[in-house]
């Protein structure tokens, strides 16, 4: 009976040890559009307890990078949460050309759904994700017992994140200032997301002016207020402080503007405590797992580029944002109970007007004016067929249809026709290299340089036939002002990779990791098996 009853101790308190090393609650947070240097350039400014408490007292990778193109969102978030490439997850852009429908599909687009809180789009879900997510894993190892939540002012930074099993999705919807879901996740909107709505959060920041957070000739780090640039919002002559939001609104999206203000991350941080909060998220020994995306960062550095006082005041707003959220945590789910880390889904590029204009070579690539050149030139050898299907995020789709008849003499033609576009491309100024099908089935998929990133991005049944890479500093924009991101090169790769909570080890690794590690390092430390595409490794320096 001694045995028996020591036996049952032992056992009782081994279940207990174990319980006790696992985080009550993970939260991934993806702050879009973030470099790796900017956790450097605003250090000094940052207070103790917002991104330096992953620096002191977490864990940094500092030279992590994507390791595929493009450098997108959707693939982004896809890429972070399965651990795994475009070219598995099968993400390959936030929108991407579809040869059977004749048209481009949204990452998230599913048209099978309906929208939850609103009239107008939210017609959205994972479907389009092929591998599984950390966040679908977890559900899977706790029999659905683990608690799933996504917050972003992007649907598919909600969506694609809390995999396929998530207990609910939610994101920013501008035309009614309210977050919404789609009927994948639920037929109607919890009490919980009613009741956050009914603060009427973004009437409350939009109520106000946004000025410095420092006094302007603080802001060091970057050029001076007014930029030629900058874009200009309507309204407003120059793109300088202070944004009276009040007056600003109306032309400006209306309440969609808050996404474009510091005030949208501050709506994401409040709408995660309210998750954690309504769903009881971290409060028994099941791991539940939150992911929150911080879009704001996105939407002004689009317009500003990464040289702004604007984009500087929105992280050093953001970093005190990050110390309210964390200090909610250590409350709510307690110290040293939860597991947070920290990356971005891209980096992004200097303003091209900017670099010309100090002699660093740079330029502006019009996708639309290549496929129309591509067409042009074509009808010399293939008259009255229209060869170019589609040119769209650095690929050109092939008309195939141009060519039916006589498989002998289609599969000739095709053959032809690839070699005369690929002739044309590499005599395009700014493109660099050019890499048909046929020869990235040929790439060794553990090539570290620019033909693996194009390998590792690539999913033959949704991209082109022919893929380019653009030279460094060039990319796909509309205007001279503001920038965008998508390439290969360190500028739009190298992101910062923070962990910080329990289970993690304090210190910093210079080591060169991808970002597809971060899942499989997630698995290791819950205990749980890796995503069912994952290539990623186990960062294990960084576990305990």
């Amino acid at each position: 009976m001694k045995k028996l009853t020591l036996s049952l101790l032992i056992g009782i308190t081994t279940q207990l040890s174990f319980a006790q090393t696992q985080p009550k609650l993970v939260v991934g947070i993806v702050v879009d559009q973030m470099r790796q240097e900017y956790v450097y350039r605003y250090e000094s400014k940052f207070g103790a307890s917002g991104f330096n408490r992953f620096v002191k007292q977490g864990f940094m990778l500092k030279n992590a990078h994507y390791n595929y193109v493009p450098t997108e969102t959707g693939p982004g978030h896809a890429s972070v949460y399965t651990g795994t490439t475009p070219a598995i997850h099968g993400i390959v852009a936030n929108d991407w050309y579809d040869r059977t429908s004749k048209k481009d599909v949204n990452c998230v687009g599913d048209d099978l759904q309906s929208p939850v809180g609103t009239e107008k789009g939210g017609k959205v879900s994972p479907a389009r994700l092929l591998s599984t997510t950390i966040t679908d894993e977890l559900k899977l190892a706790t029999q659905k017992r683990a608690k799933v939540i996504g917050v972003s002012v992007k649907d598919r930074s909600a969506v694609l994140p809390s995999g396929h099993m998530a207990d609910g999705a939610y994101w920013y919807d501008g035309s009614t200032g309210n977050f919404i879901t789609s009927t994948y996740y639920k037929t109607a909107l919890p009490d919980w997301v009613q009741k956050f709505n009914q603060r009427k959060l973004p009437e409350q920041y939009l109520a106000q002016e946004w000025t410095t957070l420092l006094p302007l000739n603080q802001y060091t780090e970057v050029g001076p207020d007014e930029s030629p640039y900058e874009w200009k919002w309507k309204g407003k002559e120059k793109s300088v402080f202070p944004y009276k939001l009040n007056e600003l609104r109306k032309d400006n999206g209306n309440l969609d503007l808050v996404a474009n203000t510091p005030w949208g991350n501050t709506l994401i941080a409040e709408m995660a405590k309210a998750a954690i909060a309504g769903e009881g998220l971290g409060k028994d020994d099941i791991t539940d797992f939150l992911t929150v995306s911080f879009s704001s960062t996105d939407r002004i550095g689009h317009g500003t580029g990464p040289n702004s006082v604007e984009l500087a005041d929105t992280y050093l707003r953001l970093d005190k944002t990050f110390e309210d959220f964390f200090n909610y945590l250590d409350k709510e789910v307690g110290a040293g109970k939860y597991t947070v880390f920290l990356t971005a889904d891209h980096g992004v590029a200097e303003v091209a007007q900017y670099l010309k204009d100090n002699r660093v070579p740079a330029g502006y690539f019009r996708p639309a004016q290549l496929e129309a050149n591509l067409n042009e030139y074509l009808q010399q050898f293939f008259p009255g067929k229209t060869v170019v299907e589609k040119v769209t995020t650095e690929q050109v789709y092939i008309n195939q249809q141009a060519f039916d008849g006589d498989p002998r003499a289609t599969g000739v033609d095709m053959l032809v026709a690839t070699e005369l576009i690929t002739k044309f491309l590499l005599s395009t100024e700014g493109i660099s290299q050019v890499y048909t099908a046929s020869t990235i089935r040929q790439i060794n998929t553990d090539e570290i340089g620019i033909r693996g990133k194009v390998v590792r991005g690539f999913n033959p049944k949704r991209c082109g036939d022919i893929a380019f890479v653009l030279e460094p500093g060039w990319y796909s924009w509309g205007g001279v002002t503001g920038s965008t991101h998508g390439s290969a090169y360190t500028y739009d790769t190298h992101i910062p990779i923070l962990f910080y909570g329990a289970g993690i080890k304090a210190g910093s690794s210079s080591k060169y990791h991808t970002i597809t590690d971060i899942a499989p390092t997630l698995s290791v430390l819950l205990k749980i098996k890796f995503p069912s595409g994952a290539t990623g490794q186990p960062v294990t320096e960084i576990l305990d």
